[in-house]
């Protein structure tokens, strides 16, 4: 009771002769402000925007702490958004999603001291092998002919690192049917806005960023016959319009199969129809290799052979319509993609030949030259050496250039595998229509972009890549789900 007695100041705490008064706390407060302004004064608006991001930082962290869950939504944003953030304010970004990880995992470390974390969730046969890929990855530092340790941190993060980090995380906060449900709603709507922003690039030009990014290089890509390759805020027009291919066959397979909830089905007609828009104007051919091949793991899926035959009738009017018509040529977009179709398009041959030479350099290189040897890694770290100046241009020439035939294999072994248990799940444990309706959907997603992959290097580059862990995990864990869906609905009647 004198204890509350004399505690009439709720800013005053007597504690002998230390005193937290109103005084004292003016006083940091004060500081505080005083080095704020200072900073924003010598530095300008770099300061103050990072005096901004300094405080966002401080309370994203304290939430993820609170709630690691949180951090799974933060990473799948993140993914949209990250590359292009460098066209504004050029810092390096992608290491925000290495951040983010981290973090998720020191906030499970430290809550594991107050309760039980549930990593025996994380037991399953898709960390196996997602972890045999990352050991392979980690191996190559030592690989005799990497030139660059520099290339190989940079570039492993994208071809194993995010996967492998992300996979057991998935599989311990992101793993109910309310996850799945969200996760689609956030996955359309970021989708559009990246549909949106393409469309505004389409019609009305870029902005003083992009003219810049543009300008420094990109345009060398971006610009083709006096076009412009739409690319929204995604690295590029190929991630672009692969990833709102692969947006466009998921939402429209949910929308055929969703029989309910007519305000749901209509969300995902208008996010199918959106981005399919976004994937026609982003100029990229490849593309069209996401629907395509998504379209025909979705007829194998179903096991009708009267949706079999019209989805056959459908696919051979495509390709009739693209490769031996010239309907629709006076439009760019159009002319465009019918290039995917000629076998002699000049691009396309310049691939082979890059690809012969890889051949017989690789010959005698089984577990290749190095992780970040090619591409953009290649060119910025060792920029002298032989696979640095040749173009791979396909995600799986890059994993082949890269870890050599050794490393190709397992690869698409595993992806193979991770395909091949969601179709089953899919065509034979699940029950629940609608769960099975959203594991189709992402199946055929996957199967997509793993053709997309071979024309672009897009399944290793973000969104995809954060698009892809999240629906691997539920591809494995459907059956769990399922079966307590059953329980549940048991239990009620």
């Amino acid at each position: 009771m004198n204890i509350l007695k004399n505690y009439s100041n709720p800013f005053e705490i007597n504690t002998g002769s230390n005193q937290i008064t109103n005084t004292t706390i003016f006083t940091i407060i004060s500081l505080l402000t005083l080095l704020v302004t200072l900073l924003v004064v010598k530095t300008e608006i770099i300061g103050f925007i990072g005096v901004i991001g300094l405080c966002i930082g401080i309370i994203v962290l304290y939430k993820i702490f609170v709630n690691p869950k949180l951090g799974i939504y933060l990473l799948i944003i993140l993914g949209f958004f990250v590359t292009g953030l460098a066209r504004y304010i050029p810092l390096a970004w992608g290491l925000l999603i290495d951040g983010i990880l981290v973090i998720i995992y020191l906030a499970l470390f430290f809550k594991g001291f107050a309760i039980k974390i549930p990593w025996h969730l994380a037991k399953s046969p898709l960390t196996l092998v997602v972890s045999i890929w990352m050991g392979y990855i980690f191996l190559q530092i030592g690989n005799p002919e990497a030139q660059s340790k520099e290339a190989w941190f940079y570039a492993m993060r994208g071809v194993a690192l995010y996967q492998w980090m992300s996979i057991p995380l998935l599989f311990m906060l992101f793993n109910k049917q309310k996850d799945l449900d969200t996760f689609f709603i956030l996955w359309g709507i970021l989708s559009v806005l990246g549909t949106l922003k393409g469309i505004q690039q389409f019609q009305f030009g870029v902005d003083p960023f992009e003219k810049r990014w543009l300008d420094q290089g990109g345009a060398e890509t971006h610009i083709l016959f006096g076009k412009l390759r739409v690319f929204s805020f995604y690295s590029d027009a190929g991630q672009f319009g692969a990833s709102q291919g692969h947006t466009g066959v998921v939402f429209s397979i949910l929308a055929y199969l969703k029989k309910e909830n007519f305000k749901l089905k209509t969300f995902f007609i208008f996010i199918a129809l959106t981005t399919f828009f976004g994937m026609l104007i982003s100029g990229t051919r490849g593309a069209i290799a996401v629907p395509a091949l998504g379209g025909i793991m979705f007829l194998i899926l179903k096991k009708n052979i009267k949706v079999l035959i019209l989805g056959g009738i459908l696919g051979l009017s495509v390709y009739i319509f693209f490769a031996h018509t010239t309907i629709g040529q006076g439009n760019a977009e159009i002319r465009r993609m019918r290039t995917a179709f000629d076998p002699n398009e000049a691009s396309l041959q310049v691939r082979l030949a890059n690809q012969k030479k890889l051949k017989g350099y690789l010959a005698t290189r089984p577990i290749g030259g190095g992780v970040g040897a090619t591409g953009n890694w290649g060119q910025r770290f060792t920029p002298h050496t032989f696979l640095a100046n040749t173009a791979t241009d396909s995600w799986y020439v890059m994993i082949w250039a890269d870890t050599g035939a050794v490393g190709l294999t397992y690869y698409l072994i595993m992806l193979f595998f991770i395909l091949g248990t969601g179709a089953y799940n899919v065509m034979f444990k699940l029950k629940d229509e609608w769960l099975k309706a959203q594991i189709a959907a992402l199946t055929c997603g996957m199967a997509g972009i793993m053709m997309a992959s071979y024309g672009n290097g897009v399944f290793g580059q973000m969104p995809t890549g954060i698009l892809m862990y999240v629906g691997m995990v539920f591809m494995f864990i459907a059956p769990k789900i399922d079966e307590s869906i059953r329980k549940s609905s048991i239990q009620l009647q």
